[in-house]
């Protein structure tokens, strides 16, 4: 079973190679090798290596540069995946792929469910909407993961940001009505290569051609408490050299720290569809985050 994975440099494409490899031959791409921007290199790299299983760690994932730049965040977001589909579609193939909590407009005051309505609020997530729609639309077998607040060793993310401005300043407002679950990238890409390893032999039997899962870590809290646990553990390591304590930070409201891009209030997932058909159990974040630093503090020291 041949598997191409798209994306193999981002924070989930990136331990995907790892979780991935035990299921048959992986053959990862990155931008050079497909840019999901170019509709004709998508359907050239799949008809070429005809794979069994198609996974799309890629997305354009710059929520407020997609204010000014929607036409590219469409391409990348909603029409590729629609590509991918169709192809995977023609050859029988299942596709794999990764969309947001931003499909929703935040409001709801419980976890959002798989069948609550959609209602994005940006063009980023309106874009993922319309990749998870042309998904669907084009008849295959897919696999959706919506995620939340992704957070790894490589790439950019919210830990890497608040560790620099930790080095260099000495007090940070952080945005505290904003709720979600940061979602360790290793997460992700575990529970996809447990999901993909039982829909192989057949499980859950009653699974349809196309379905939706929540995928996201347990506990959720808000950015603020975010940052001042990422500080507080960073703070206890050696090899980071931080200004800012954990007392630092102040918590403030969304209205006070405009951005571009209209985010959720509430993006908390609930993942229970996920578990009782898979049987699993979506862990705390926290010692994710332990091991990054650890990861993160090896590496500024030379290891």
């Amino acid at each position: 079973m041949t598997i191409l994975l798209l994306g193999k440099d981002g924070q989930v494409g990136w331990q995907l190679q790892r979780s991935l490899a035990p299921h048959g031959p992986v053959v990862a791409c990155g931008r050079s090798q497909c840019d999901l921007a170019d509709a004709e290199q998508i359907r050239s790299v799949v008809r070429q290596l005809r794979p069994s299983v198609i996974v799309n760690a890629t997305a354009y994932t710059a929520v407020d540069k997609a204010e000014s730049e929607p036409e590219l965040a469409h391409r990348i977001n909603a029409e590729a995946p629609g590509i991918l589909a169709e192809e995977a579609a023609a050859l029988g193939a299942l596709l794999v792929h990764y969309s947001t909590d931003y499909v929703y407009d935040g409001s709801k005051t419980t976890s959002y469910v798989e069948t609550d309505p959609t209602a994005p609020q940006s063009v980023y997530g309106r874009t993922k909407l319309a990749g998870e729609e042309a998904i669907r639309a084009a008849g295959g077998r897919s696999l959706i993961f919506r995620t939340s607040w992704v957070f790894g060793a490589r790439g950019g993310n919210f830990v890497k940001t608040i560790l620099r401005l930790a080095r260099e300043k000495d007090s940070l407002n952080v945005v505290d009505d904003q709720i979600g679950s940061p979602t360790p990238a290793a997460l992700i890409a575990t529970v996809t290569g447990v999901v993909l390893a039982m829909v192989r032999h057949g499980q859950p039997e009653k699974m349809a051609k196309n379905e939706i899962y929540h995928l996201a870590a347990a506990r959720p809290v808000s950015w603020c408490e975010f940052a001042r646990t990422i500080v507080g553990l960073a703070g206890q390591m050696p090899g980071f050299d931080l200004r800012l304590k954990p007392e630092a930070i102040r918590a403030i409201a969304t209205a006070q720290y405009p951005t571009p891009a209209r985010r959720p209030a509430n993006s908390r997932l609930d993942c229970t569809r996920l578990e009782t058909d898979f049987g699993l159990q979506m862990p705390d974040w926290q010692p994710y985050l332990e091991r990054m630093l650890q990861l993160l503090a090896l590496k500024q020291n030379g290891y």
